[in-house]
């Protein structure tokens, strides 16, 4: 399962995101695609859409089940701490 949130998607992109995800609130897509899918969606996305930030958060094999990849300015950032994902808040 992937979970995309996206800030400032434009309509292209949101529309093309909705062929592989549902969109269950504005700007945040969930869907089930294998991984060599969701690099070539990345990859769409980061060419037809610059200036904007996401956040993936997808099944990965390890102790939490998932990972986390940002690409952009996020406002939070995703670290790993002895092999965890953790995602640090300022003050």
């Amino acid at each position: 399962m992937i979970v995309l949130i996206a800030q400032n998607v434009p309509d292209a992109v949101r529309g093309m995101l909705k062929r592989w995800f549902i969109e269950p609130r504005p700007n945040v897509f969930v869907g089930t695609i294998n991984q060599r899918k969701r690099q070539k969606v990345l990859e769409y996305v980061k060419r037809n859409a610059q200036g904007i930030s996401f956040l993936i958060i997808c099944t990965d094999r390890n102790c939490q089940g998932f990972m986390i990849e940002q690409h952009g300015l996020p406002e939070r950032k995703g670290v790993v701490r002895s092999g965890l994902w953790l995602i640090a808040e300022n003050g």
